[in-house]
């Protein structure tokens, strides 16, 4: 067995490595934390949802505080976007009680597994592309004041941008956080899809507001977690250590990157982790 020295280690590795993929990708290193976990470190996945839903709230701080100073968060956007996240991580965290009570942990591997996958035929199709194409703004572009700026280091140049259907993105945020909730994580993969699908954002905006929205989120969720007692205080203390030291070199390493680079990392690890995740649901890798 593993000595509780040589194990806070890996935990604090582990996490720091998520940290780093989180901030690059706007997951928050959640969504990578629990299958890292549960694959490779072999901790019951009730307590890696617990522990990084207290990582999120580490890599939000760690990572946004950044972004927000760098002026590539877009904070009006993510604040008129929070009401419906927060709302669904809430059900999703309550949903958490009876699904773990009845024995059902391989339908969250395979839920958490089809979340992952079910993000890469869209990062493909946006993959040729460094931004959005242009759109014209629409009815909510003007009520909730979908634009912005910022200027890009990989460009070299200042880039403008006009957010549209504000409903499919409030939409999709209200799964986002349910499956934050339900799985545990910031739920960052749905928070980038709803800007950077439905809302036609720049990545390096959807990514970086992702990351000042899941704090809030896992806030909500962790909550409930407590009560429930999933989270471990051992746990979750050496992983939010290592998320933010690697949120905070994943923050630098991105506003330095193209927009079709950190796609391309995005979408070769959530292959991966989403089917390991959906393998080990039906009972392979144990």
């Amino acid at each position: 067995m593993t000595d509780p020295v040589t194990f806070f280690l890996e935990i604090v590795v582990m996490s720091a490595l998520s940290g780093i993929l989180g901030a690059l990708t706007g997951l928050g290193g959640a969504t990578f934390l629990v299958p890292l976990y549960t694959l490779y470190l072999g901790v019951p996945i009730a307590y890696a949802s617990g522990a990084s839903l207290i990582s999120t709230i580490a890599t939000s701080s760690g990572a946004a505080s950044a972004y927000v100073r760098d002026r590539i968060t877009n904070v009006r956007i993510g604040m008129s976007l929070e009401v419906a996240t927060t709302a669904g991580s809430i059900v999703g965290a309550l949903t958490v009680a009876y699904v773990y009570s009845h024995g059902l942990e391989y339908v969250i591997y395979l839920v958490f597994g089809a979340v992952l996958l079910s993000q890469v035929y869209v990062q493909l199709t946006r993959s040729r592309f460094e931004l959005p194409k242009p759109v014209k703004p629409d009815w909510t572009t003007r009520v909730f004041q979908l634009y912005g700026k910022y200027y890009d280091h990989a460009l070299r140049r200042e880039v403008e941008y006009v957010g549209v259907r504000w409903w499919l993105g409030e939409t999709i945020m209200f799964a986002a956080g349910f499956i934050s909730g339900l799985l545990g994580i910031g739920s960052g993969a749905m928070k980038v899809l709803a800007m950077d699908w439905a809302m036609n954002l720049p990545m390096k905006v959807s990514t970086t507001t992702s990351n000042f929205m899941i704090g809030v989120t896992a806030a909500s969720g962790s909550s409930i977690y407590w009560i429930f007692g999933y989270i471990q205080p051992f746990l979750a203390a050496g992983t939010a250590l290592g998320v933010l030291i690697g949120a905070y070199v994943g923050s630098k390493v991105l506003v330095r990157a193209s927009n079709r680079r950190i796609r391309t990392v995005f979408t070769a690890v959530l292959v991966v982790l989403g089917i390991q995740m959906i393998l080990r649901g039906l009972g392979y890798g144990y």
